[in-house]
């Protein structure tokens, strides 16, 4: 039936490749000779999704399983739900067109705040209630996983369990534990009581926030014997993960459509301001060895002729250099050019310049952040300006004729001297590149600003501090377009609407969930896309519910206050979170974790030392 309604409604869509599966690397298994039927849902649209690695990664390590079968379904794009709700079609997935409904598992990654209310229109376009305490024993499991979960609760409603932390082990986990309880008929409560005994599986139903008078949290109650606190699951021999080798490849453009390897898992950097730096925590590399003949594998299966080197702080692998060495010995022949998406201004190289160009050249970004030394010290960004302008004379010295700088705005204890340290640093790279002597002749430079606004995240030692209102924002993104005085030198910044629902939405509890619904209902999806954005109508959803954004936004949240996410354990500890705090607002750095260990409280993860240190 649906493949017949699909064929009408692909005759009217702008992009039918994103509806059609088919692409090469997609399994096909048989329905009725699986046990388990998961459908793996990215909230947003095809080529955003298929962009993911996480994604990419479980798709193989499910469908390795003889007994589960991995199907994907992603966000339709305007003009097809138009067509599906026209012609009554139900959400389905790529691979057999069933629909979201009449699966066991339905799992949502959970990316960025921006997608939730995504997550609700799949549900609804797949057949499925949106909470759990409306689900039937029949409807499927809802389960979420991904970064946004380490604040589950703006969400917590919609999901029956969510995952804290690596999904390569509990996921295979959660799915055994479902599959099983099926096939003894188990009810629905009793499947989600077997799912809270699963490292870092996090059942909201089983959990009640009680708040005081004033909107805060007084504690989080578990129930039935659920754990407290849930700890995240984490892969403690990550090295010895297999890699993937066997990506789908789209029919359509994706963002980012090349082939993908992750080198290394988290972060020793311990930039205040970063959550996945502390989520991801410890960090632990792959082999470099390994790592050349997964690359190599997965670019001949795949055809793909560019291949990036994926993780937080890819320039901190250990084996780097001799990484390259061995991929620079097939890759020129191979005509695979190779990526470095995350390389640091502080261990930036002629050599990591030479082997990274040999095929082919791409643009420069680098992210010093902050304007001024004193707010890089504040951020424990590590970065001097003596570092970037040699980086940046390395990179003109090399052929390279523009650059791209990424930079904050509104982080805390900020002035307006630091919005004009942007501006300055900015003039400082392109006075560098007319004073090299080696530059290229007759070429000119440009320098590109892309000013985010900060959004203080969960689980990072910034999770304390208000964001800046938005006319503190706007009136800084004035301040430095005033203070740009070069043609050489563009400047980009967010929309400072979009970044206050980002933090509301980041730090909300669970009150939220009824606002993200009346949202959803009131017309709102596709909120990361700028033509379908609409603040107005968040902001009257947040009014007639009664709940105020700047609660969220533009508290100070106390050290000993209760936050929404206290009941969760991603290994770093709440007092060395508030330990960091402290010294950012006295301006104090602290070392990279792979020179000297402070004692954030990931390494009881490990059993042991995160490094082997002198």
């Amino acid at each position: 039936m649906i493949e017949k309604e699909l064929k009408k409604a692909l005759l009217k869509v702008q992009k039918p490749g994103r509806y059609t599966g088919g692409e090469p690397g997609s399994v096909y298994k048989e329905a009725d000779k699986v046990d388990l039927h998961f459908a793996f849902c990215f909230p947003d649209t095809y080529e955003v999704g298929m962009s993911h690695l996480g994604m990419k990664v479980l798709y193989e390590i499910l469908n390795n399983i003889d007994r589960y079968w991995c199907e994907r379904a992603f966000m339709p794009w305007t003009d097809m739900l138009e067509q599906m709700r026209e012609l009554k079609m139900p959400l389905f997935t790529l691979e057999s067109k069933t629909p979201l409904h009449e699966f066991d598992i339905v799992g949502f990654t959970l990316q960025y705040e921006l997608s939730y209310t995504n997550v609700l229109a799949m549900l609804k376009l797949g057949g499925i209630p949106l909470r759990t305490d409306e689900r039937e024993e029949t409807d499927p499991i809802v389960v979420a996983g991904g970064p946004c979960v380490c604040n589950p609760e703006p969400m917590a409603p919609f999901f029956d369990a969510m995952m804290l932390g690596e999904g390569e082990r509990q996921l295979p986990q959660l799915c055994e534990v479902v599959r099983q309880a099926r096939a003894e008929k188990a009810p629905r409560a009793e499947i989600l009581r077997r799912l809270s005994a699963v490292e870092g599986v996090y059942v909201p139903a089983l959990y009640t926030p009680v708040y005081r008078m004033d909107g805060t949290i007084e504690e989080i109650r578990a129930e039935k014997g659920a754990p407290y606190p849930i700890r995240k699951a984490m892969i403690k021999d990550f090295a010895k993960e297999p890699l993937p080798t066997h990506f789908i490849v789209p029919m359509i453009g994706a963002v980012h459509d090349r082939a993908q390897i992750e080198v290394l898992r988290g972060c020793v950097r311990g930039c205040r301001f970063c959550q996945a730096g502390f989520i991801y925590r410890p960090m632990r590399e792959r082999d470099a060895a390994a790592l050349d003949s997964a690359a190599r594998e997965l670019c001949e299966n795949t055809g793909y002729e560019e291949l990036s080197l994926t993780s937080l702080s890819t320039s901190d692998h250990s084996q780097l250099e001799p990484l390259l060495d061995k991929l620079l010995e097939w890759t020129p022949q191979e005509h695979v050019g190779l990526s470095l998406p995350s390389l640091r201004v502080d261990n930036f190289t002629d050599s990591l310049i030479e082997k990274t160009t040999k095929e082919r050249k791409s643009g420069l970004t680098f992210a010093p952040e902050a304007g001024t030394q004193r707010l890089r010290d504040v951020i424990n960004k590590n970065v001097t300006e003596e570092e970037l302008e040699r980086t940046c004379k390395i990179a003109f010295a090399h052929g390279y004729t523009s650059v791209k700088l990424y930079f904050m705005m509104g982080l805390p204890t900020e002035t307006m001297e630091d919005i004009e340290g942007i501006a300055q640093t900015a003039q400082k790279v392109v006075e560098l590149f007319y004073r090299n002597p080696d530059k290229p002749k007759g070429k000119g430079v440009t320098v590109s600003i892309s000013v985010a606004c900060f959004v203080p995240k969960p689980m990072t030692p910034f999770q304390f501090v208000p964001q800046d209102t938005e006319e503190m924002l706007r009136e800084k993104q004035k301040h430095l377009l005033a203070c740009v005085k070069s043609k050489k030198i563009s400047v980009s910044y967010h929309d400072s609407h979009v970044s206050r629902l980002e933090a509301v939405l980041a730090k909300g509890d669970r009150k939220v969930a009824d606002v993200i619904q009346r949202a959803y209902e009131s017309g709102c999806i596709l909120d990361g896309w700028d033509e379908y954005f609409n603040f107005e109508i968040w902001e009257t959803c947040f009014k007639e519910l009664g709940l105020d954004m700047s609660f969220y936004a533009n508290r100070t949240i106390k050290t000993d206050e209760t936050t929404p996410w206290e009941h969760l354990d991603y290994g770093v500890s709440k007092q060395y979170l508030i330990k960091e705090y402290e010294k950012a607002l006295q301006g104090k750095t602290t070392q990279p974790c792979n020179r000297a260990c402070a004692g954030c409280g990931a390494n009881k993860l490990l059993g042991g030392p995160c490094f082997a240190y002198d």
